[in-house]
């Protein structure tokens, strides 16, 4: 989808993602704002992690990154090819929600990610996390195995082209 745009996360976006951090709905999945604003300047120094800021229409809404799924081995993504990536992300303008913006800017991230050399773009989002499963869905990731990971229980999602979307799943 058009009009999004992804610019590198910096230390000058740590206000900004703190101020997210303590929306609500960021915090109920989250954690901690402190906490998670530390790890994100800590993951500034870390090369494998990228981060951006995704844009639109010119506003800032939103946060993401992507990392290779075997750098920080996790047990629930132990079964993805090495070359896999796995995407986190948030959308931390209240007004952005619920408006197609979650499932159009993981869809876009997961297709660069693919275009740039990934085997597999995979996302976890928290079990009860009904509104981002629902947006991963139709961005185009399918899965529905139920992993434990450091957060608790998590849905294991793989993102699949429409063209190799998975029988009883929409494309979008």
């Amino acid at each position: 989808m058009s009009g999004y745009r992804f610019r590198p996360f910096t230390r000058a976006d740590l206000p900004l993602a703190a101020g997210w951090l303590r929306t609500p709905e960021v915090m109920r999945w989250w954690g901690d704002p402190a906490q998670q604003i530390a790890l994100l300047g800590e993951d500034l120094d870390e090369p494998l992690m990228r981060q951006w800021i995704v844009e639109h229409a010119g506003r800032a809404f939103a946060y993401l990154q992507a990392y290779p799924a075997k750098a920080w081995p996790q047990p629930h993504l132990a079964r993805l090819p090495d070359a896999a990536e796995v995407i986190d992300a948030f959308i931390g303008e209240p007004a952005m929600l619920a408006r197609g913006h979650g499932s159009a800017l993981l869809r876009t991230m997961a297709e660069q990610l693919l275009a740039e050399g990934a085997a597999a773009v995979a996302i976890d989002p928290a079990r009860d996390n009904h509104r981002a499963r629902r947006a991963c869905v139709r961005a185009g990731f399918i899965g529905e195995q139920i992993v434990e990971t450091e957060a608790g229980p998590a849905v294991l999602m793989v993102f699949s082209p429409a063209d190799k979307t998975a029988p009883g799943q929409r494309p979008t």
